[in-house]
């Protein structure tokens, strides 16, 4: 081990090195001030980062593995892509969402540090609470979708084994009250695995990713065997064919692939915190996330293709499928295949980052725990189901909105730290109010400027939906589409403008 010598201010000799590149705190070294560090926040101790390539190989095949993921190719086919069309829009999109995934998690398993530490370092120590709660309230979001659909999966399921007086039961705000249960229970089992941290989470990423791919080809096997092949879904024709109205459709939808991912491309610091070496972390991602999307996008397609064979019609909801399964044995096996893979993305991929940004938020008061809690609880006081009511929304909406933001947030991350620093922080400093990340009162103005430009040309053009044919802003309207890819490169080149001239220590 050896010591390190960044630039900028601050006293030598508190950080040491790694022959393998890896930063932790020199001994003796503590972070002090509760308004920006606690246990949950501080680095992680190099004997701590254990994660191999596995672990990450497995965390991406359990977030890839969930209803969502399944139904990503039935909404680009229902826009009139044909199977072909679908898998390739989103292999590309996972392809050119894990270039920042693997840049941006570089700072996690080199430092330690968690995504809302990582945006000290441009955006200022209370300024990185910006990107912080954008990324959480996001999350929230996607933790509301993804409890609604694993208690439906519940309510459906559990239906067949119980009866009919199950589904049948009094309706509440729309649905039966047994939905509504099923909604909490799933929601108290998620929080229940959660509490009990990290390694508990690292485990059970660990046997859930093979069971539910065991489970997707369970599926697969027995909708084949009904339908006697995969049916006629793989014959039939793009209603877009390769022209024109392809690429209409094929940009703001490979902005959505990539949006679906752009959230755990910018919070990624949070598990790649724990990794053994950067190796480890960027070959488990690798090997992972573009691999099993589209294994997965294409099992989707070959088993509703078999639906369409067996009852006429094309069921691309799982869930609807495997309650048209005959046996209580096969019901319950289904069951609990959802559950298990919709746990294992809604944990990881929605409780854990806005855990940790909430943390951040008020360190003395909120803990990793407490930040989960809090996240279950808005995760249930919004309606979620409405977001993926319909392709054109869910897709162009909900996830190319989101992707534009996000995207922005990314290409600051990216510019700072790769572009701007060489992948060299000062650690302790970055929980410092006397450091080289303070800025002027907390607060990095040009980091604030890139990511508000950046937004307003990502998503200020954004049209149907909730929002005007014309867009939001007319003239912003032609970039709406490409929203990911407005919002990173313009946040990215602004903010390097802005400084131009500067060194790390200003």
């Amino acid at each position: 081990m050896s010591s390190d010598a960044p630039s900028g201010s601050g006293p030598a000799g508190e950080q040491v090195v790694q022959p393998d590149g890896r930063v932790a705190l020199a001994a003796g070294v503590r972070l002090t001030d509760p308004r920006f560090a606690n246990p949950d926040l501080a680095p992680v101790p190099l004997e701590r980062r254990t994660w191999g390539v596995y672990n990450y190989l497995s965390l991406w095949v359990g977030m890839a593995h969930n209803i969502p993921s399944w139904t990503l190719a039935s909404g680009l086919v229902a826009l009139g892509m044909d199977w072909k069309q679908a898998v390739l829009t989103i292999a590309l999109g996972n392809l050119i969402v894990l270039v920042p995934m693997l840049l941006i998690g570089h700072a996690g398993t080199k430092y330690g540090i968690p995504f809302p530490v990582v945006a000290r370092s441009a955006f200022g120590l209370r300024g990185a609470n910006l990107p912080a709660l954008v990324r959480a309230a996001v999350a929230c979001a996607w933790f509301g979708i993804q409890t609604w659909l694993g208690g439906e999966a519940i309510f459906l399921l559990a239906g067949k084994v119980i009866g009919h007086g199950w589904q049948d039961a009094a309706s509440v705000g729309g649905y039966p009250w047994t939905q509504w249960a099923s909604f909490l229970a799933f929601w108290v089992l998620q929080l229940l695995i959660i509490v009990r941290g990290m390694e508990t989470l690292r485990r059970f990423e660990g046997w859930a990713a093979p069971a539910v791919l065991l489970g997707a080809f369970a599926l697969l096997g027995w909708i084949t065997n009904k339908a006697g092949g995969f049916g006629p879904l793989l014959d039939q024709p793009s209603k877009l064919g390769w022209g024109h109205q392809f690429w209409k459709v094929f940009f703001p939808s490979l902005m959505g692939m990539i949006g679906f991912w752009s959230t755990l491309s910018l919070n990624i610091p949070d598990f790649t915190r724990f990794g053994g070496s950067q190796r480890a972390q960027v070959r488990g991602q690798a090997l992972g996330l573009p691999t099993t999307m589209t294994l997965f996008a294409l099992l989707s397609v070959l088993v509703t293709s078999g639906s369409q064979a067996v009852y006429g019609a094309p069921i691309w909801d799982p869930i609807q499928l495997a309650a048209k399964i005959g046996s209580t044995a096969g019901t319950l096996i289904a069951l609990l295949t959802v559950l298990v893979a919709t746990v294992s993305v809604n944990i990881a991929a929605n409780v854990v980052s806005p855990a940790y940004d909430l943390a951040h938020l008020w360190p003395r008061r909120i803990n990793f725990r407490r930040g989960a809690l809090i996240t279950g609880v808005l995760g249930i006081v919004i309606f979620p189901w409405k977001l993926i009511s319909n392709p054109h929304l869910y897709i162009y909406t909900w996830l190319g909105v989101v992707g534009g933001l996000l995207g922005t947030v990314a290409g600051i991350l990216i510019a700072d730290y790769w572009l701007l620093r060489r992948t060299s922080l000062r650690l302790a400093g970055l929980y410092r109010q006397d450091g080289d990340y303070w800025y002027a009162a907390g607060w990095n103005w040009r980091a604030v400027t890139a990511l508000l430009v950046g937004g307003l040309l990502a998503v200020g053009g954004s049209y149907g939906g909730p929002f005007p044919a014309h867009g939001l802003i007319p003239f912003l309207k032609p970039l709406a589409d490409y929203g990911w890819a407005v919002g990173l490169a313009s946040a990215l080149l602004l903010y390097l403008l802005l400084n131009a001239g500067r060194s790390s220590r200003d």
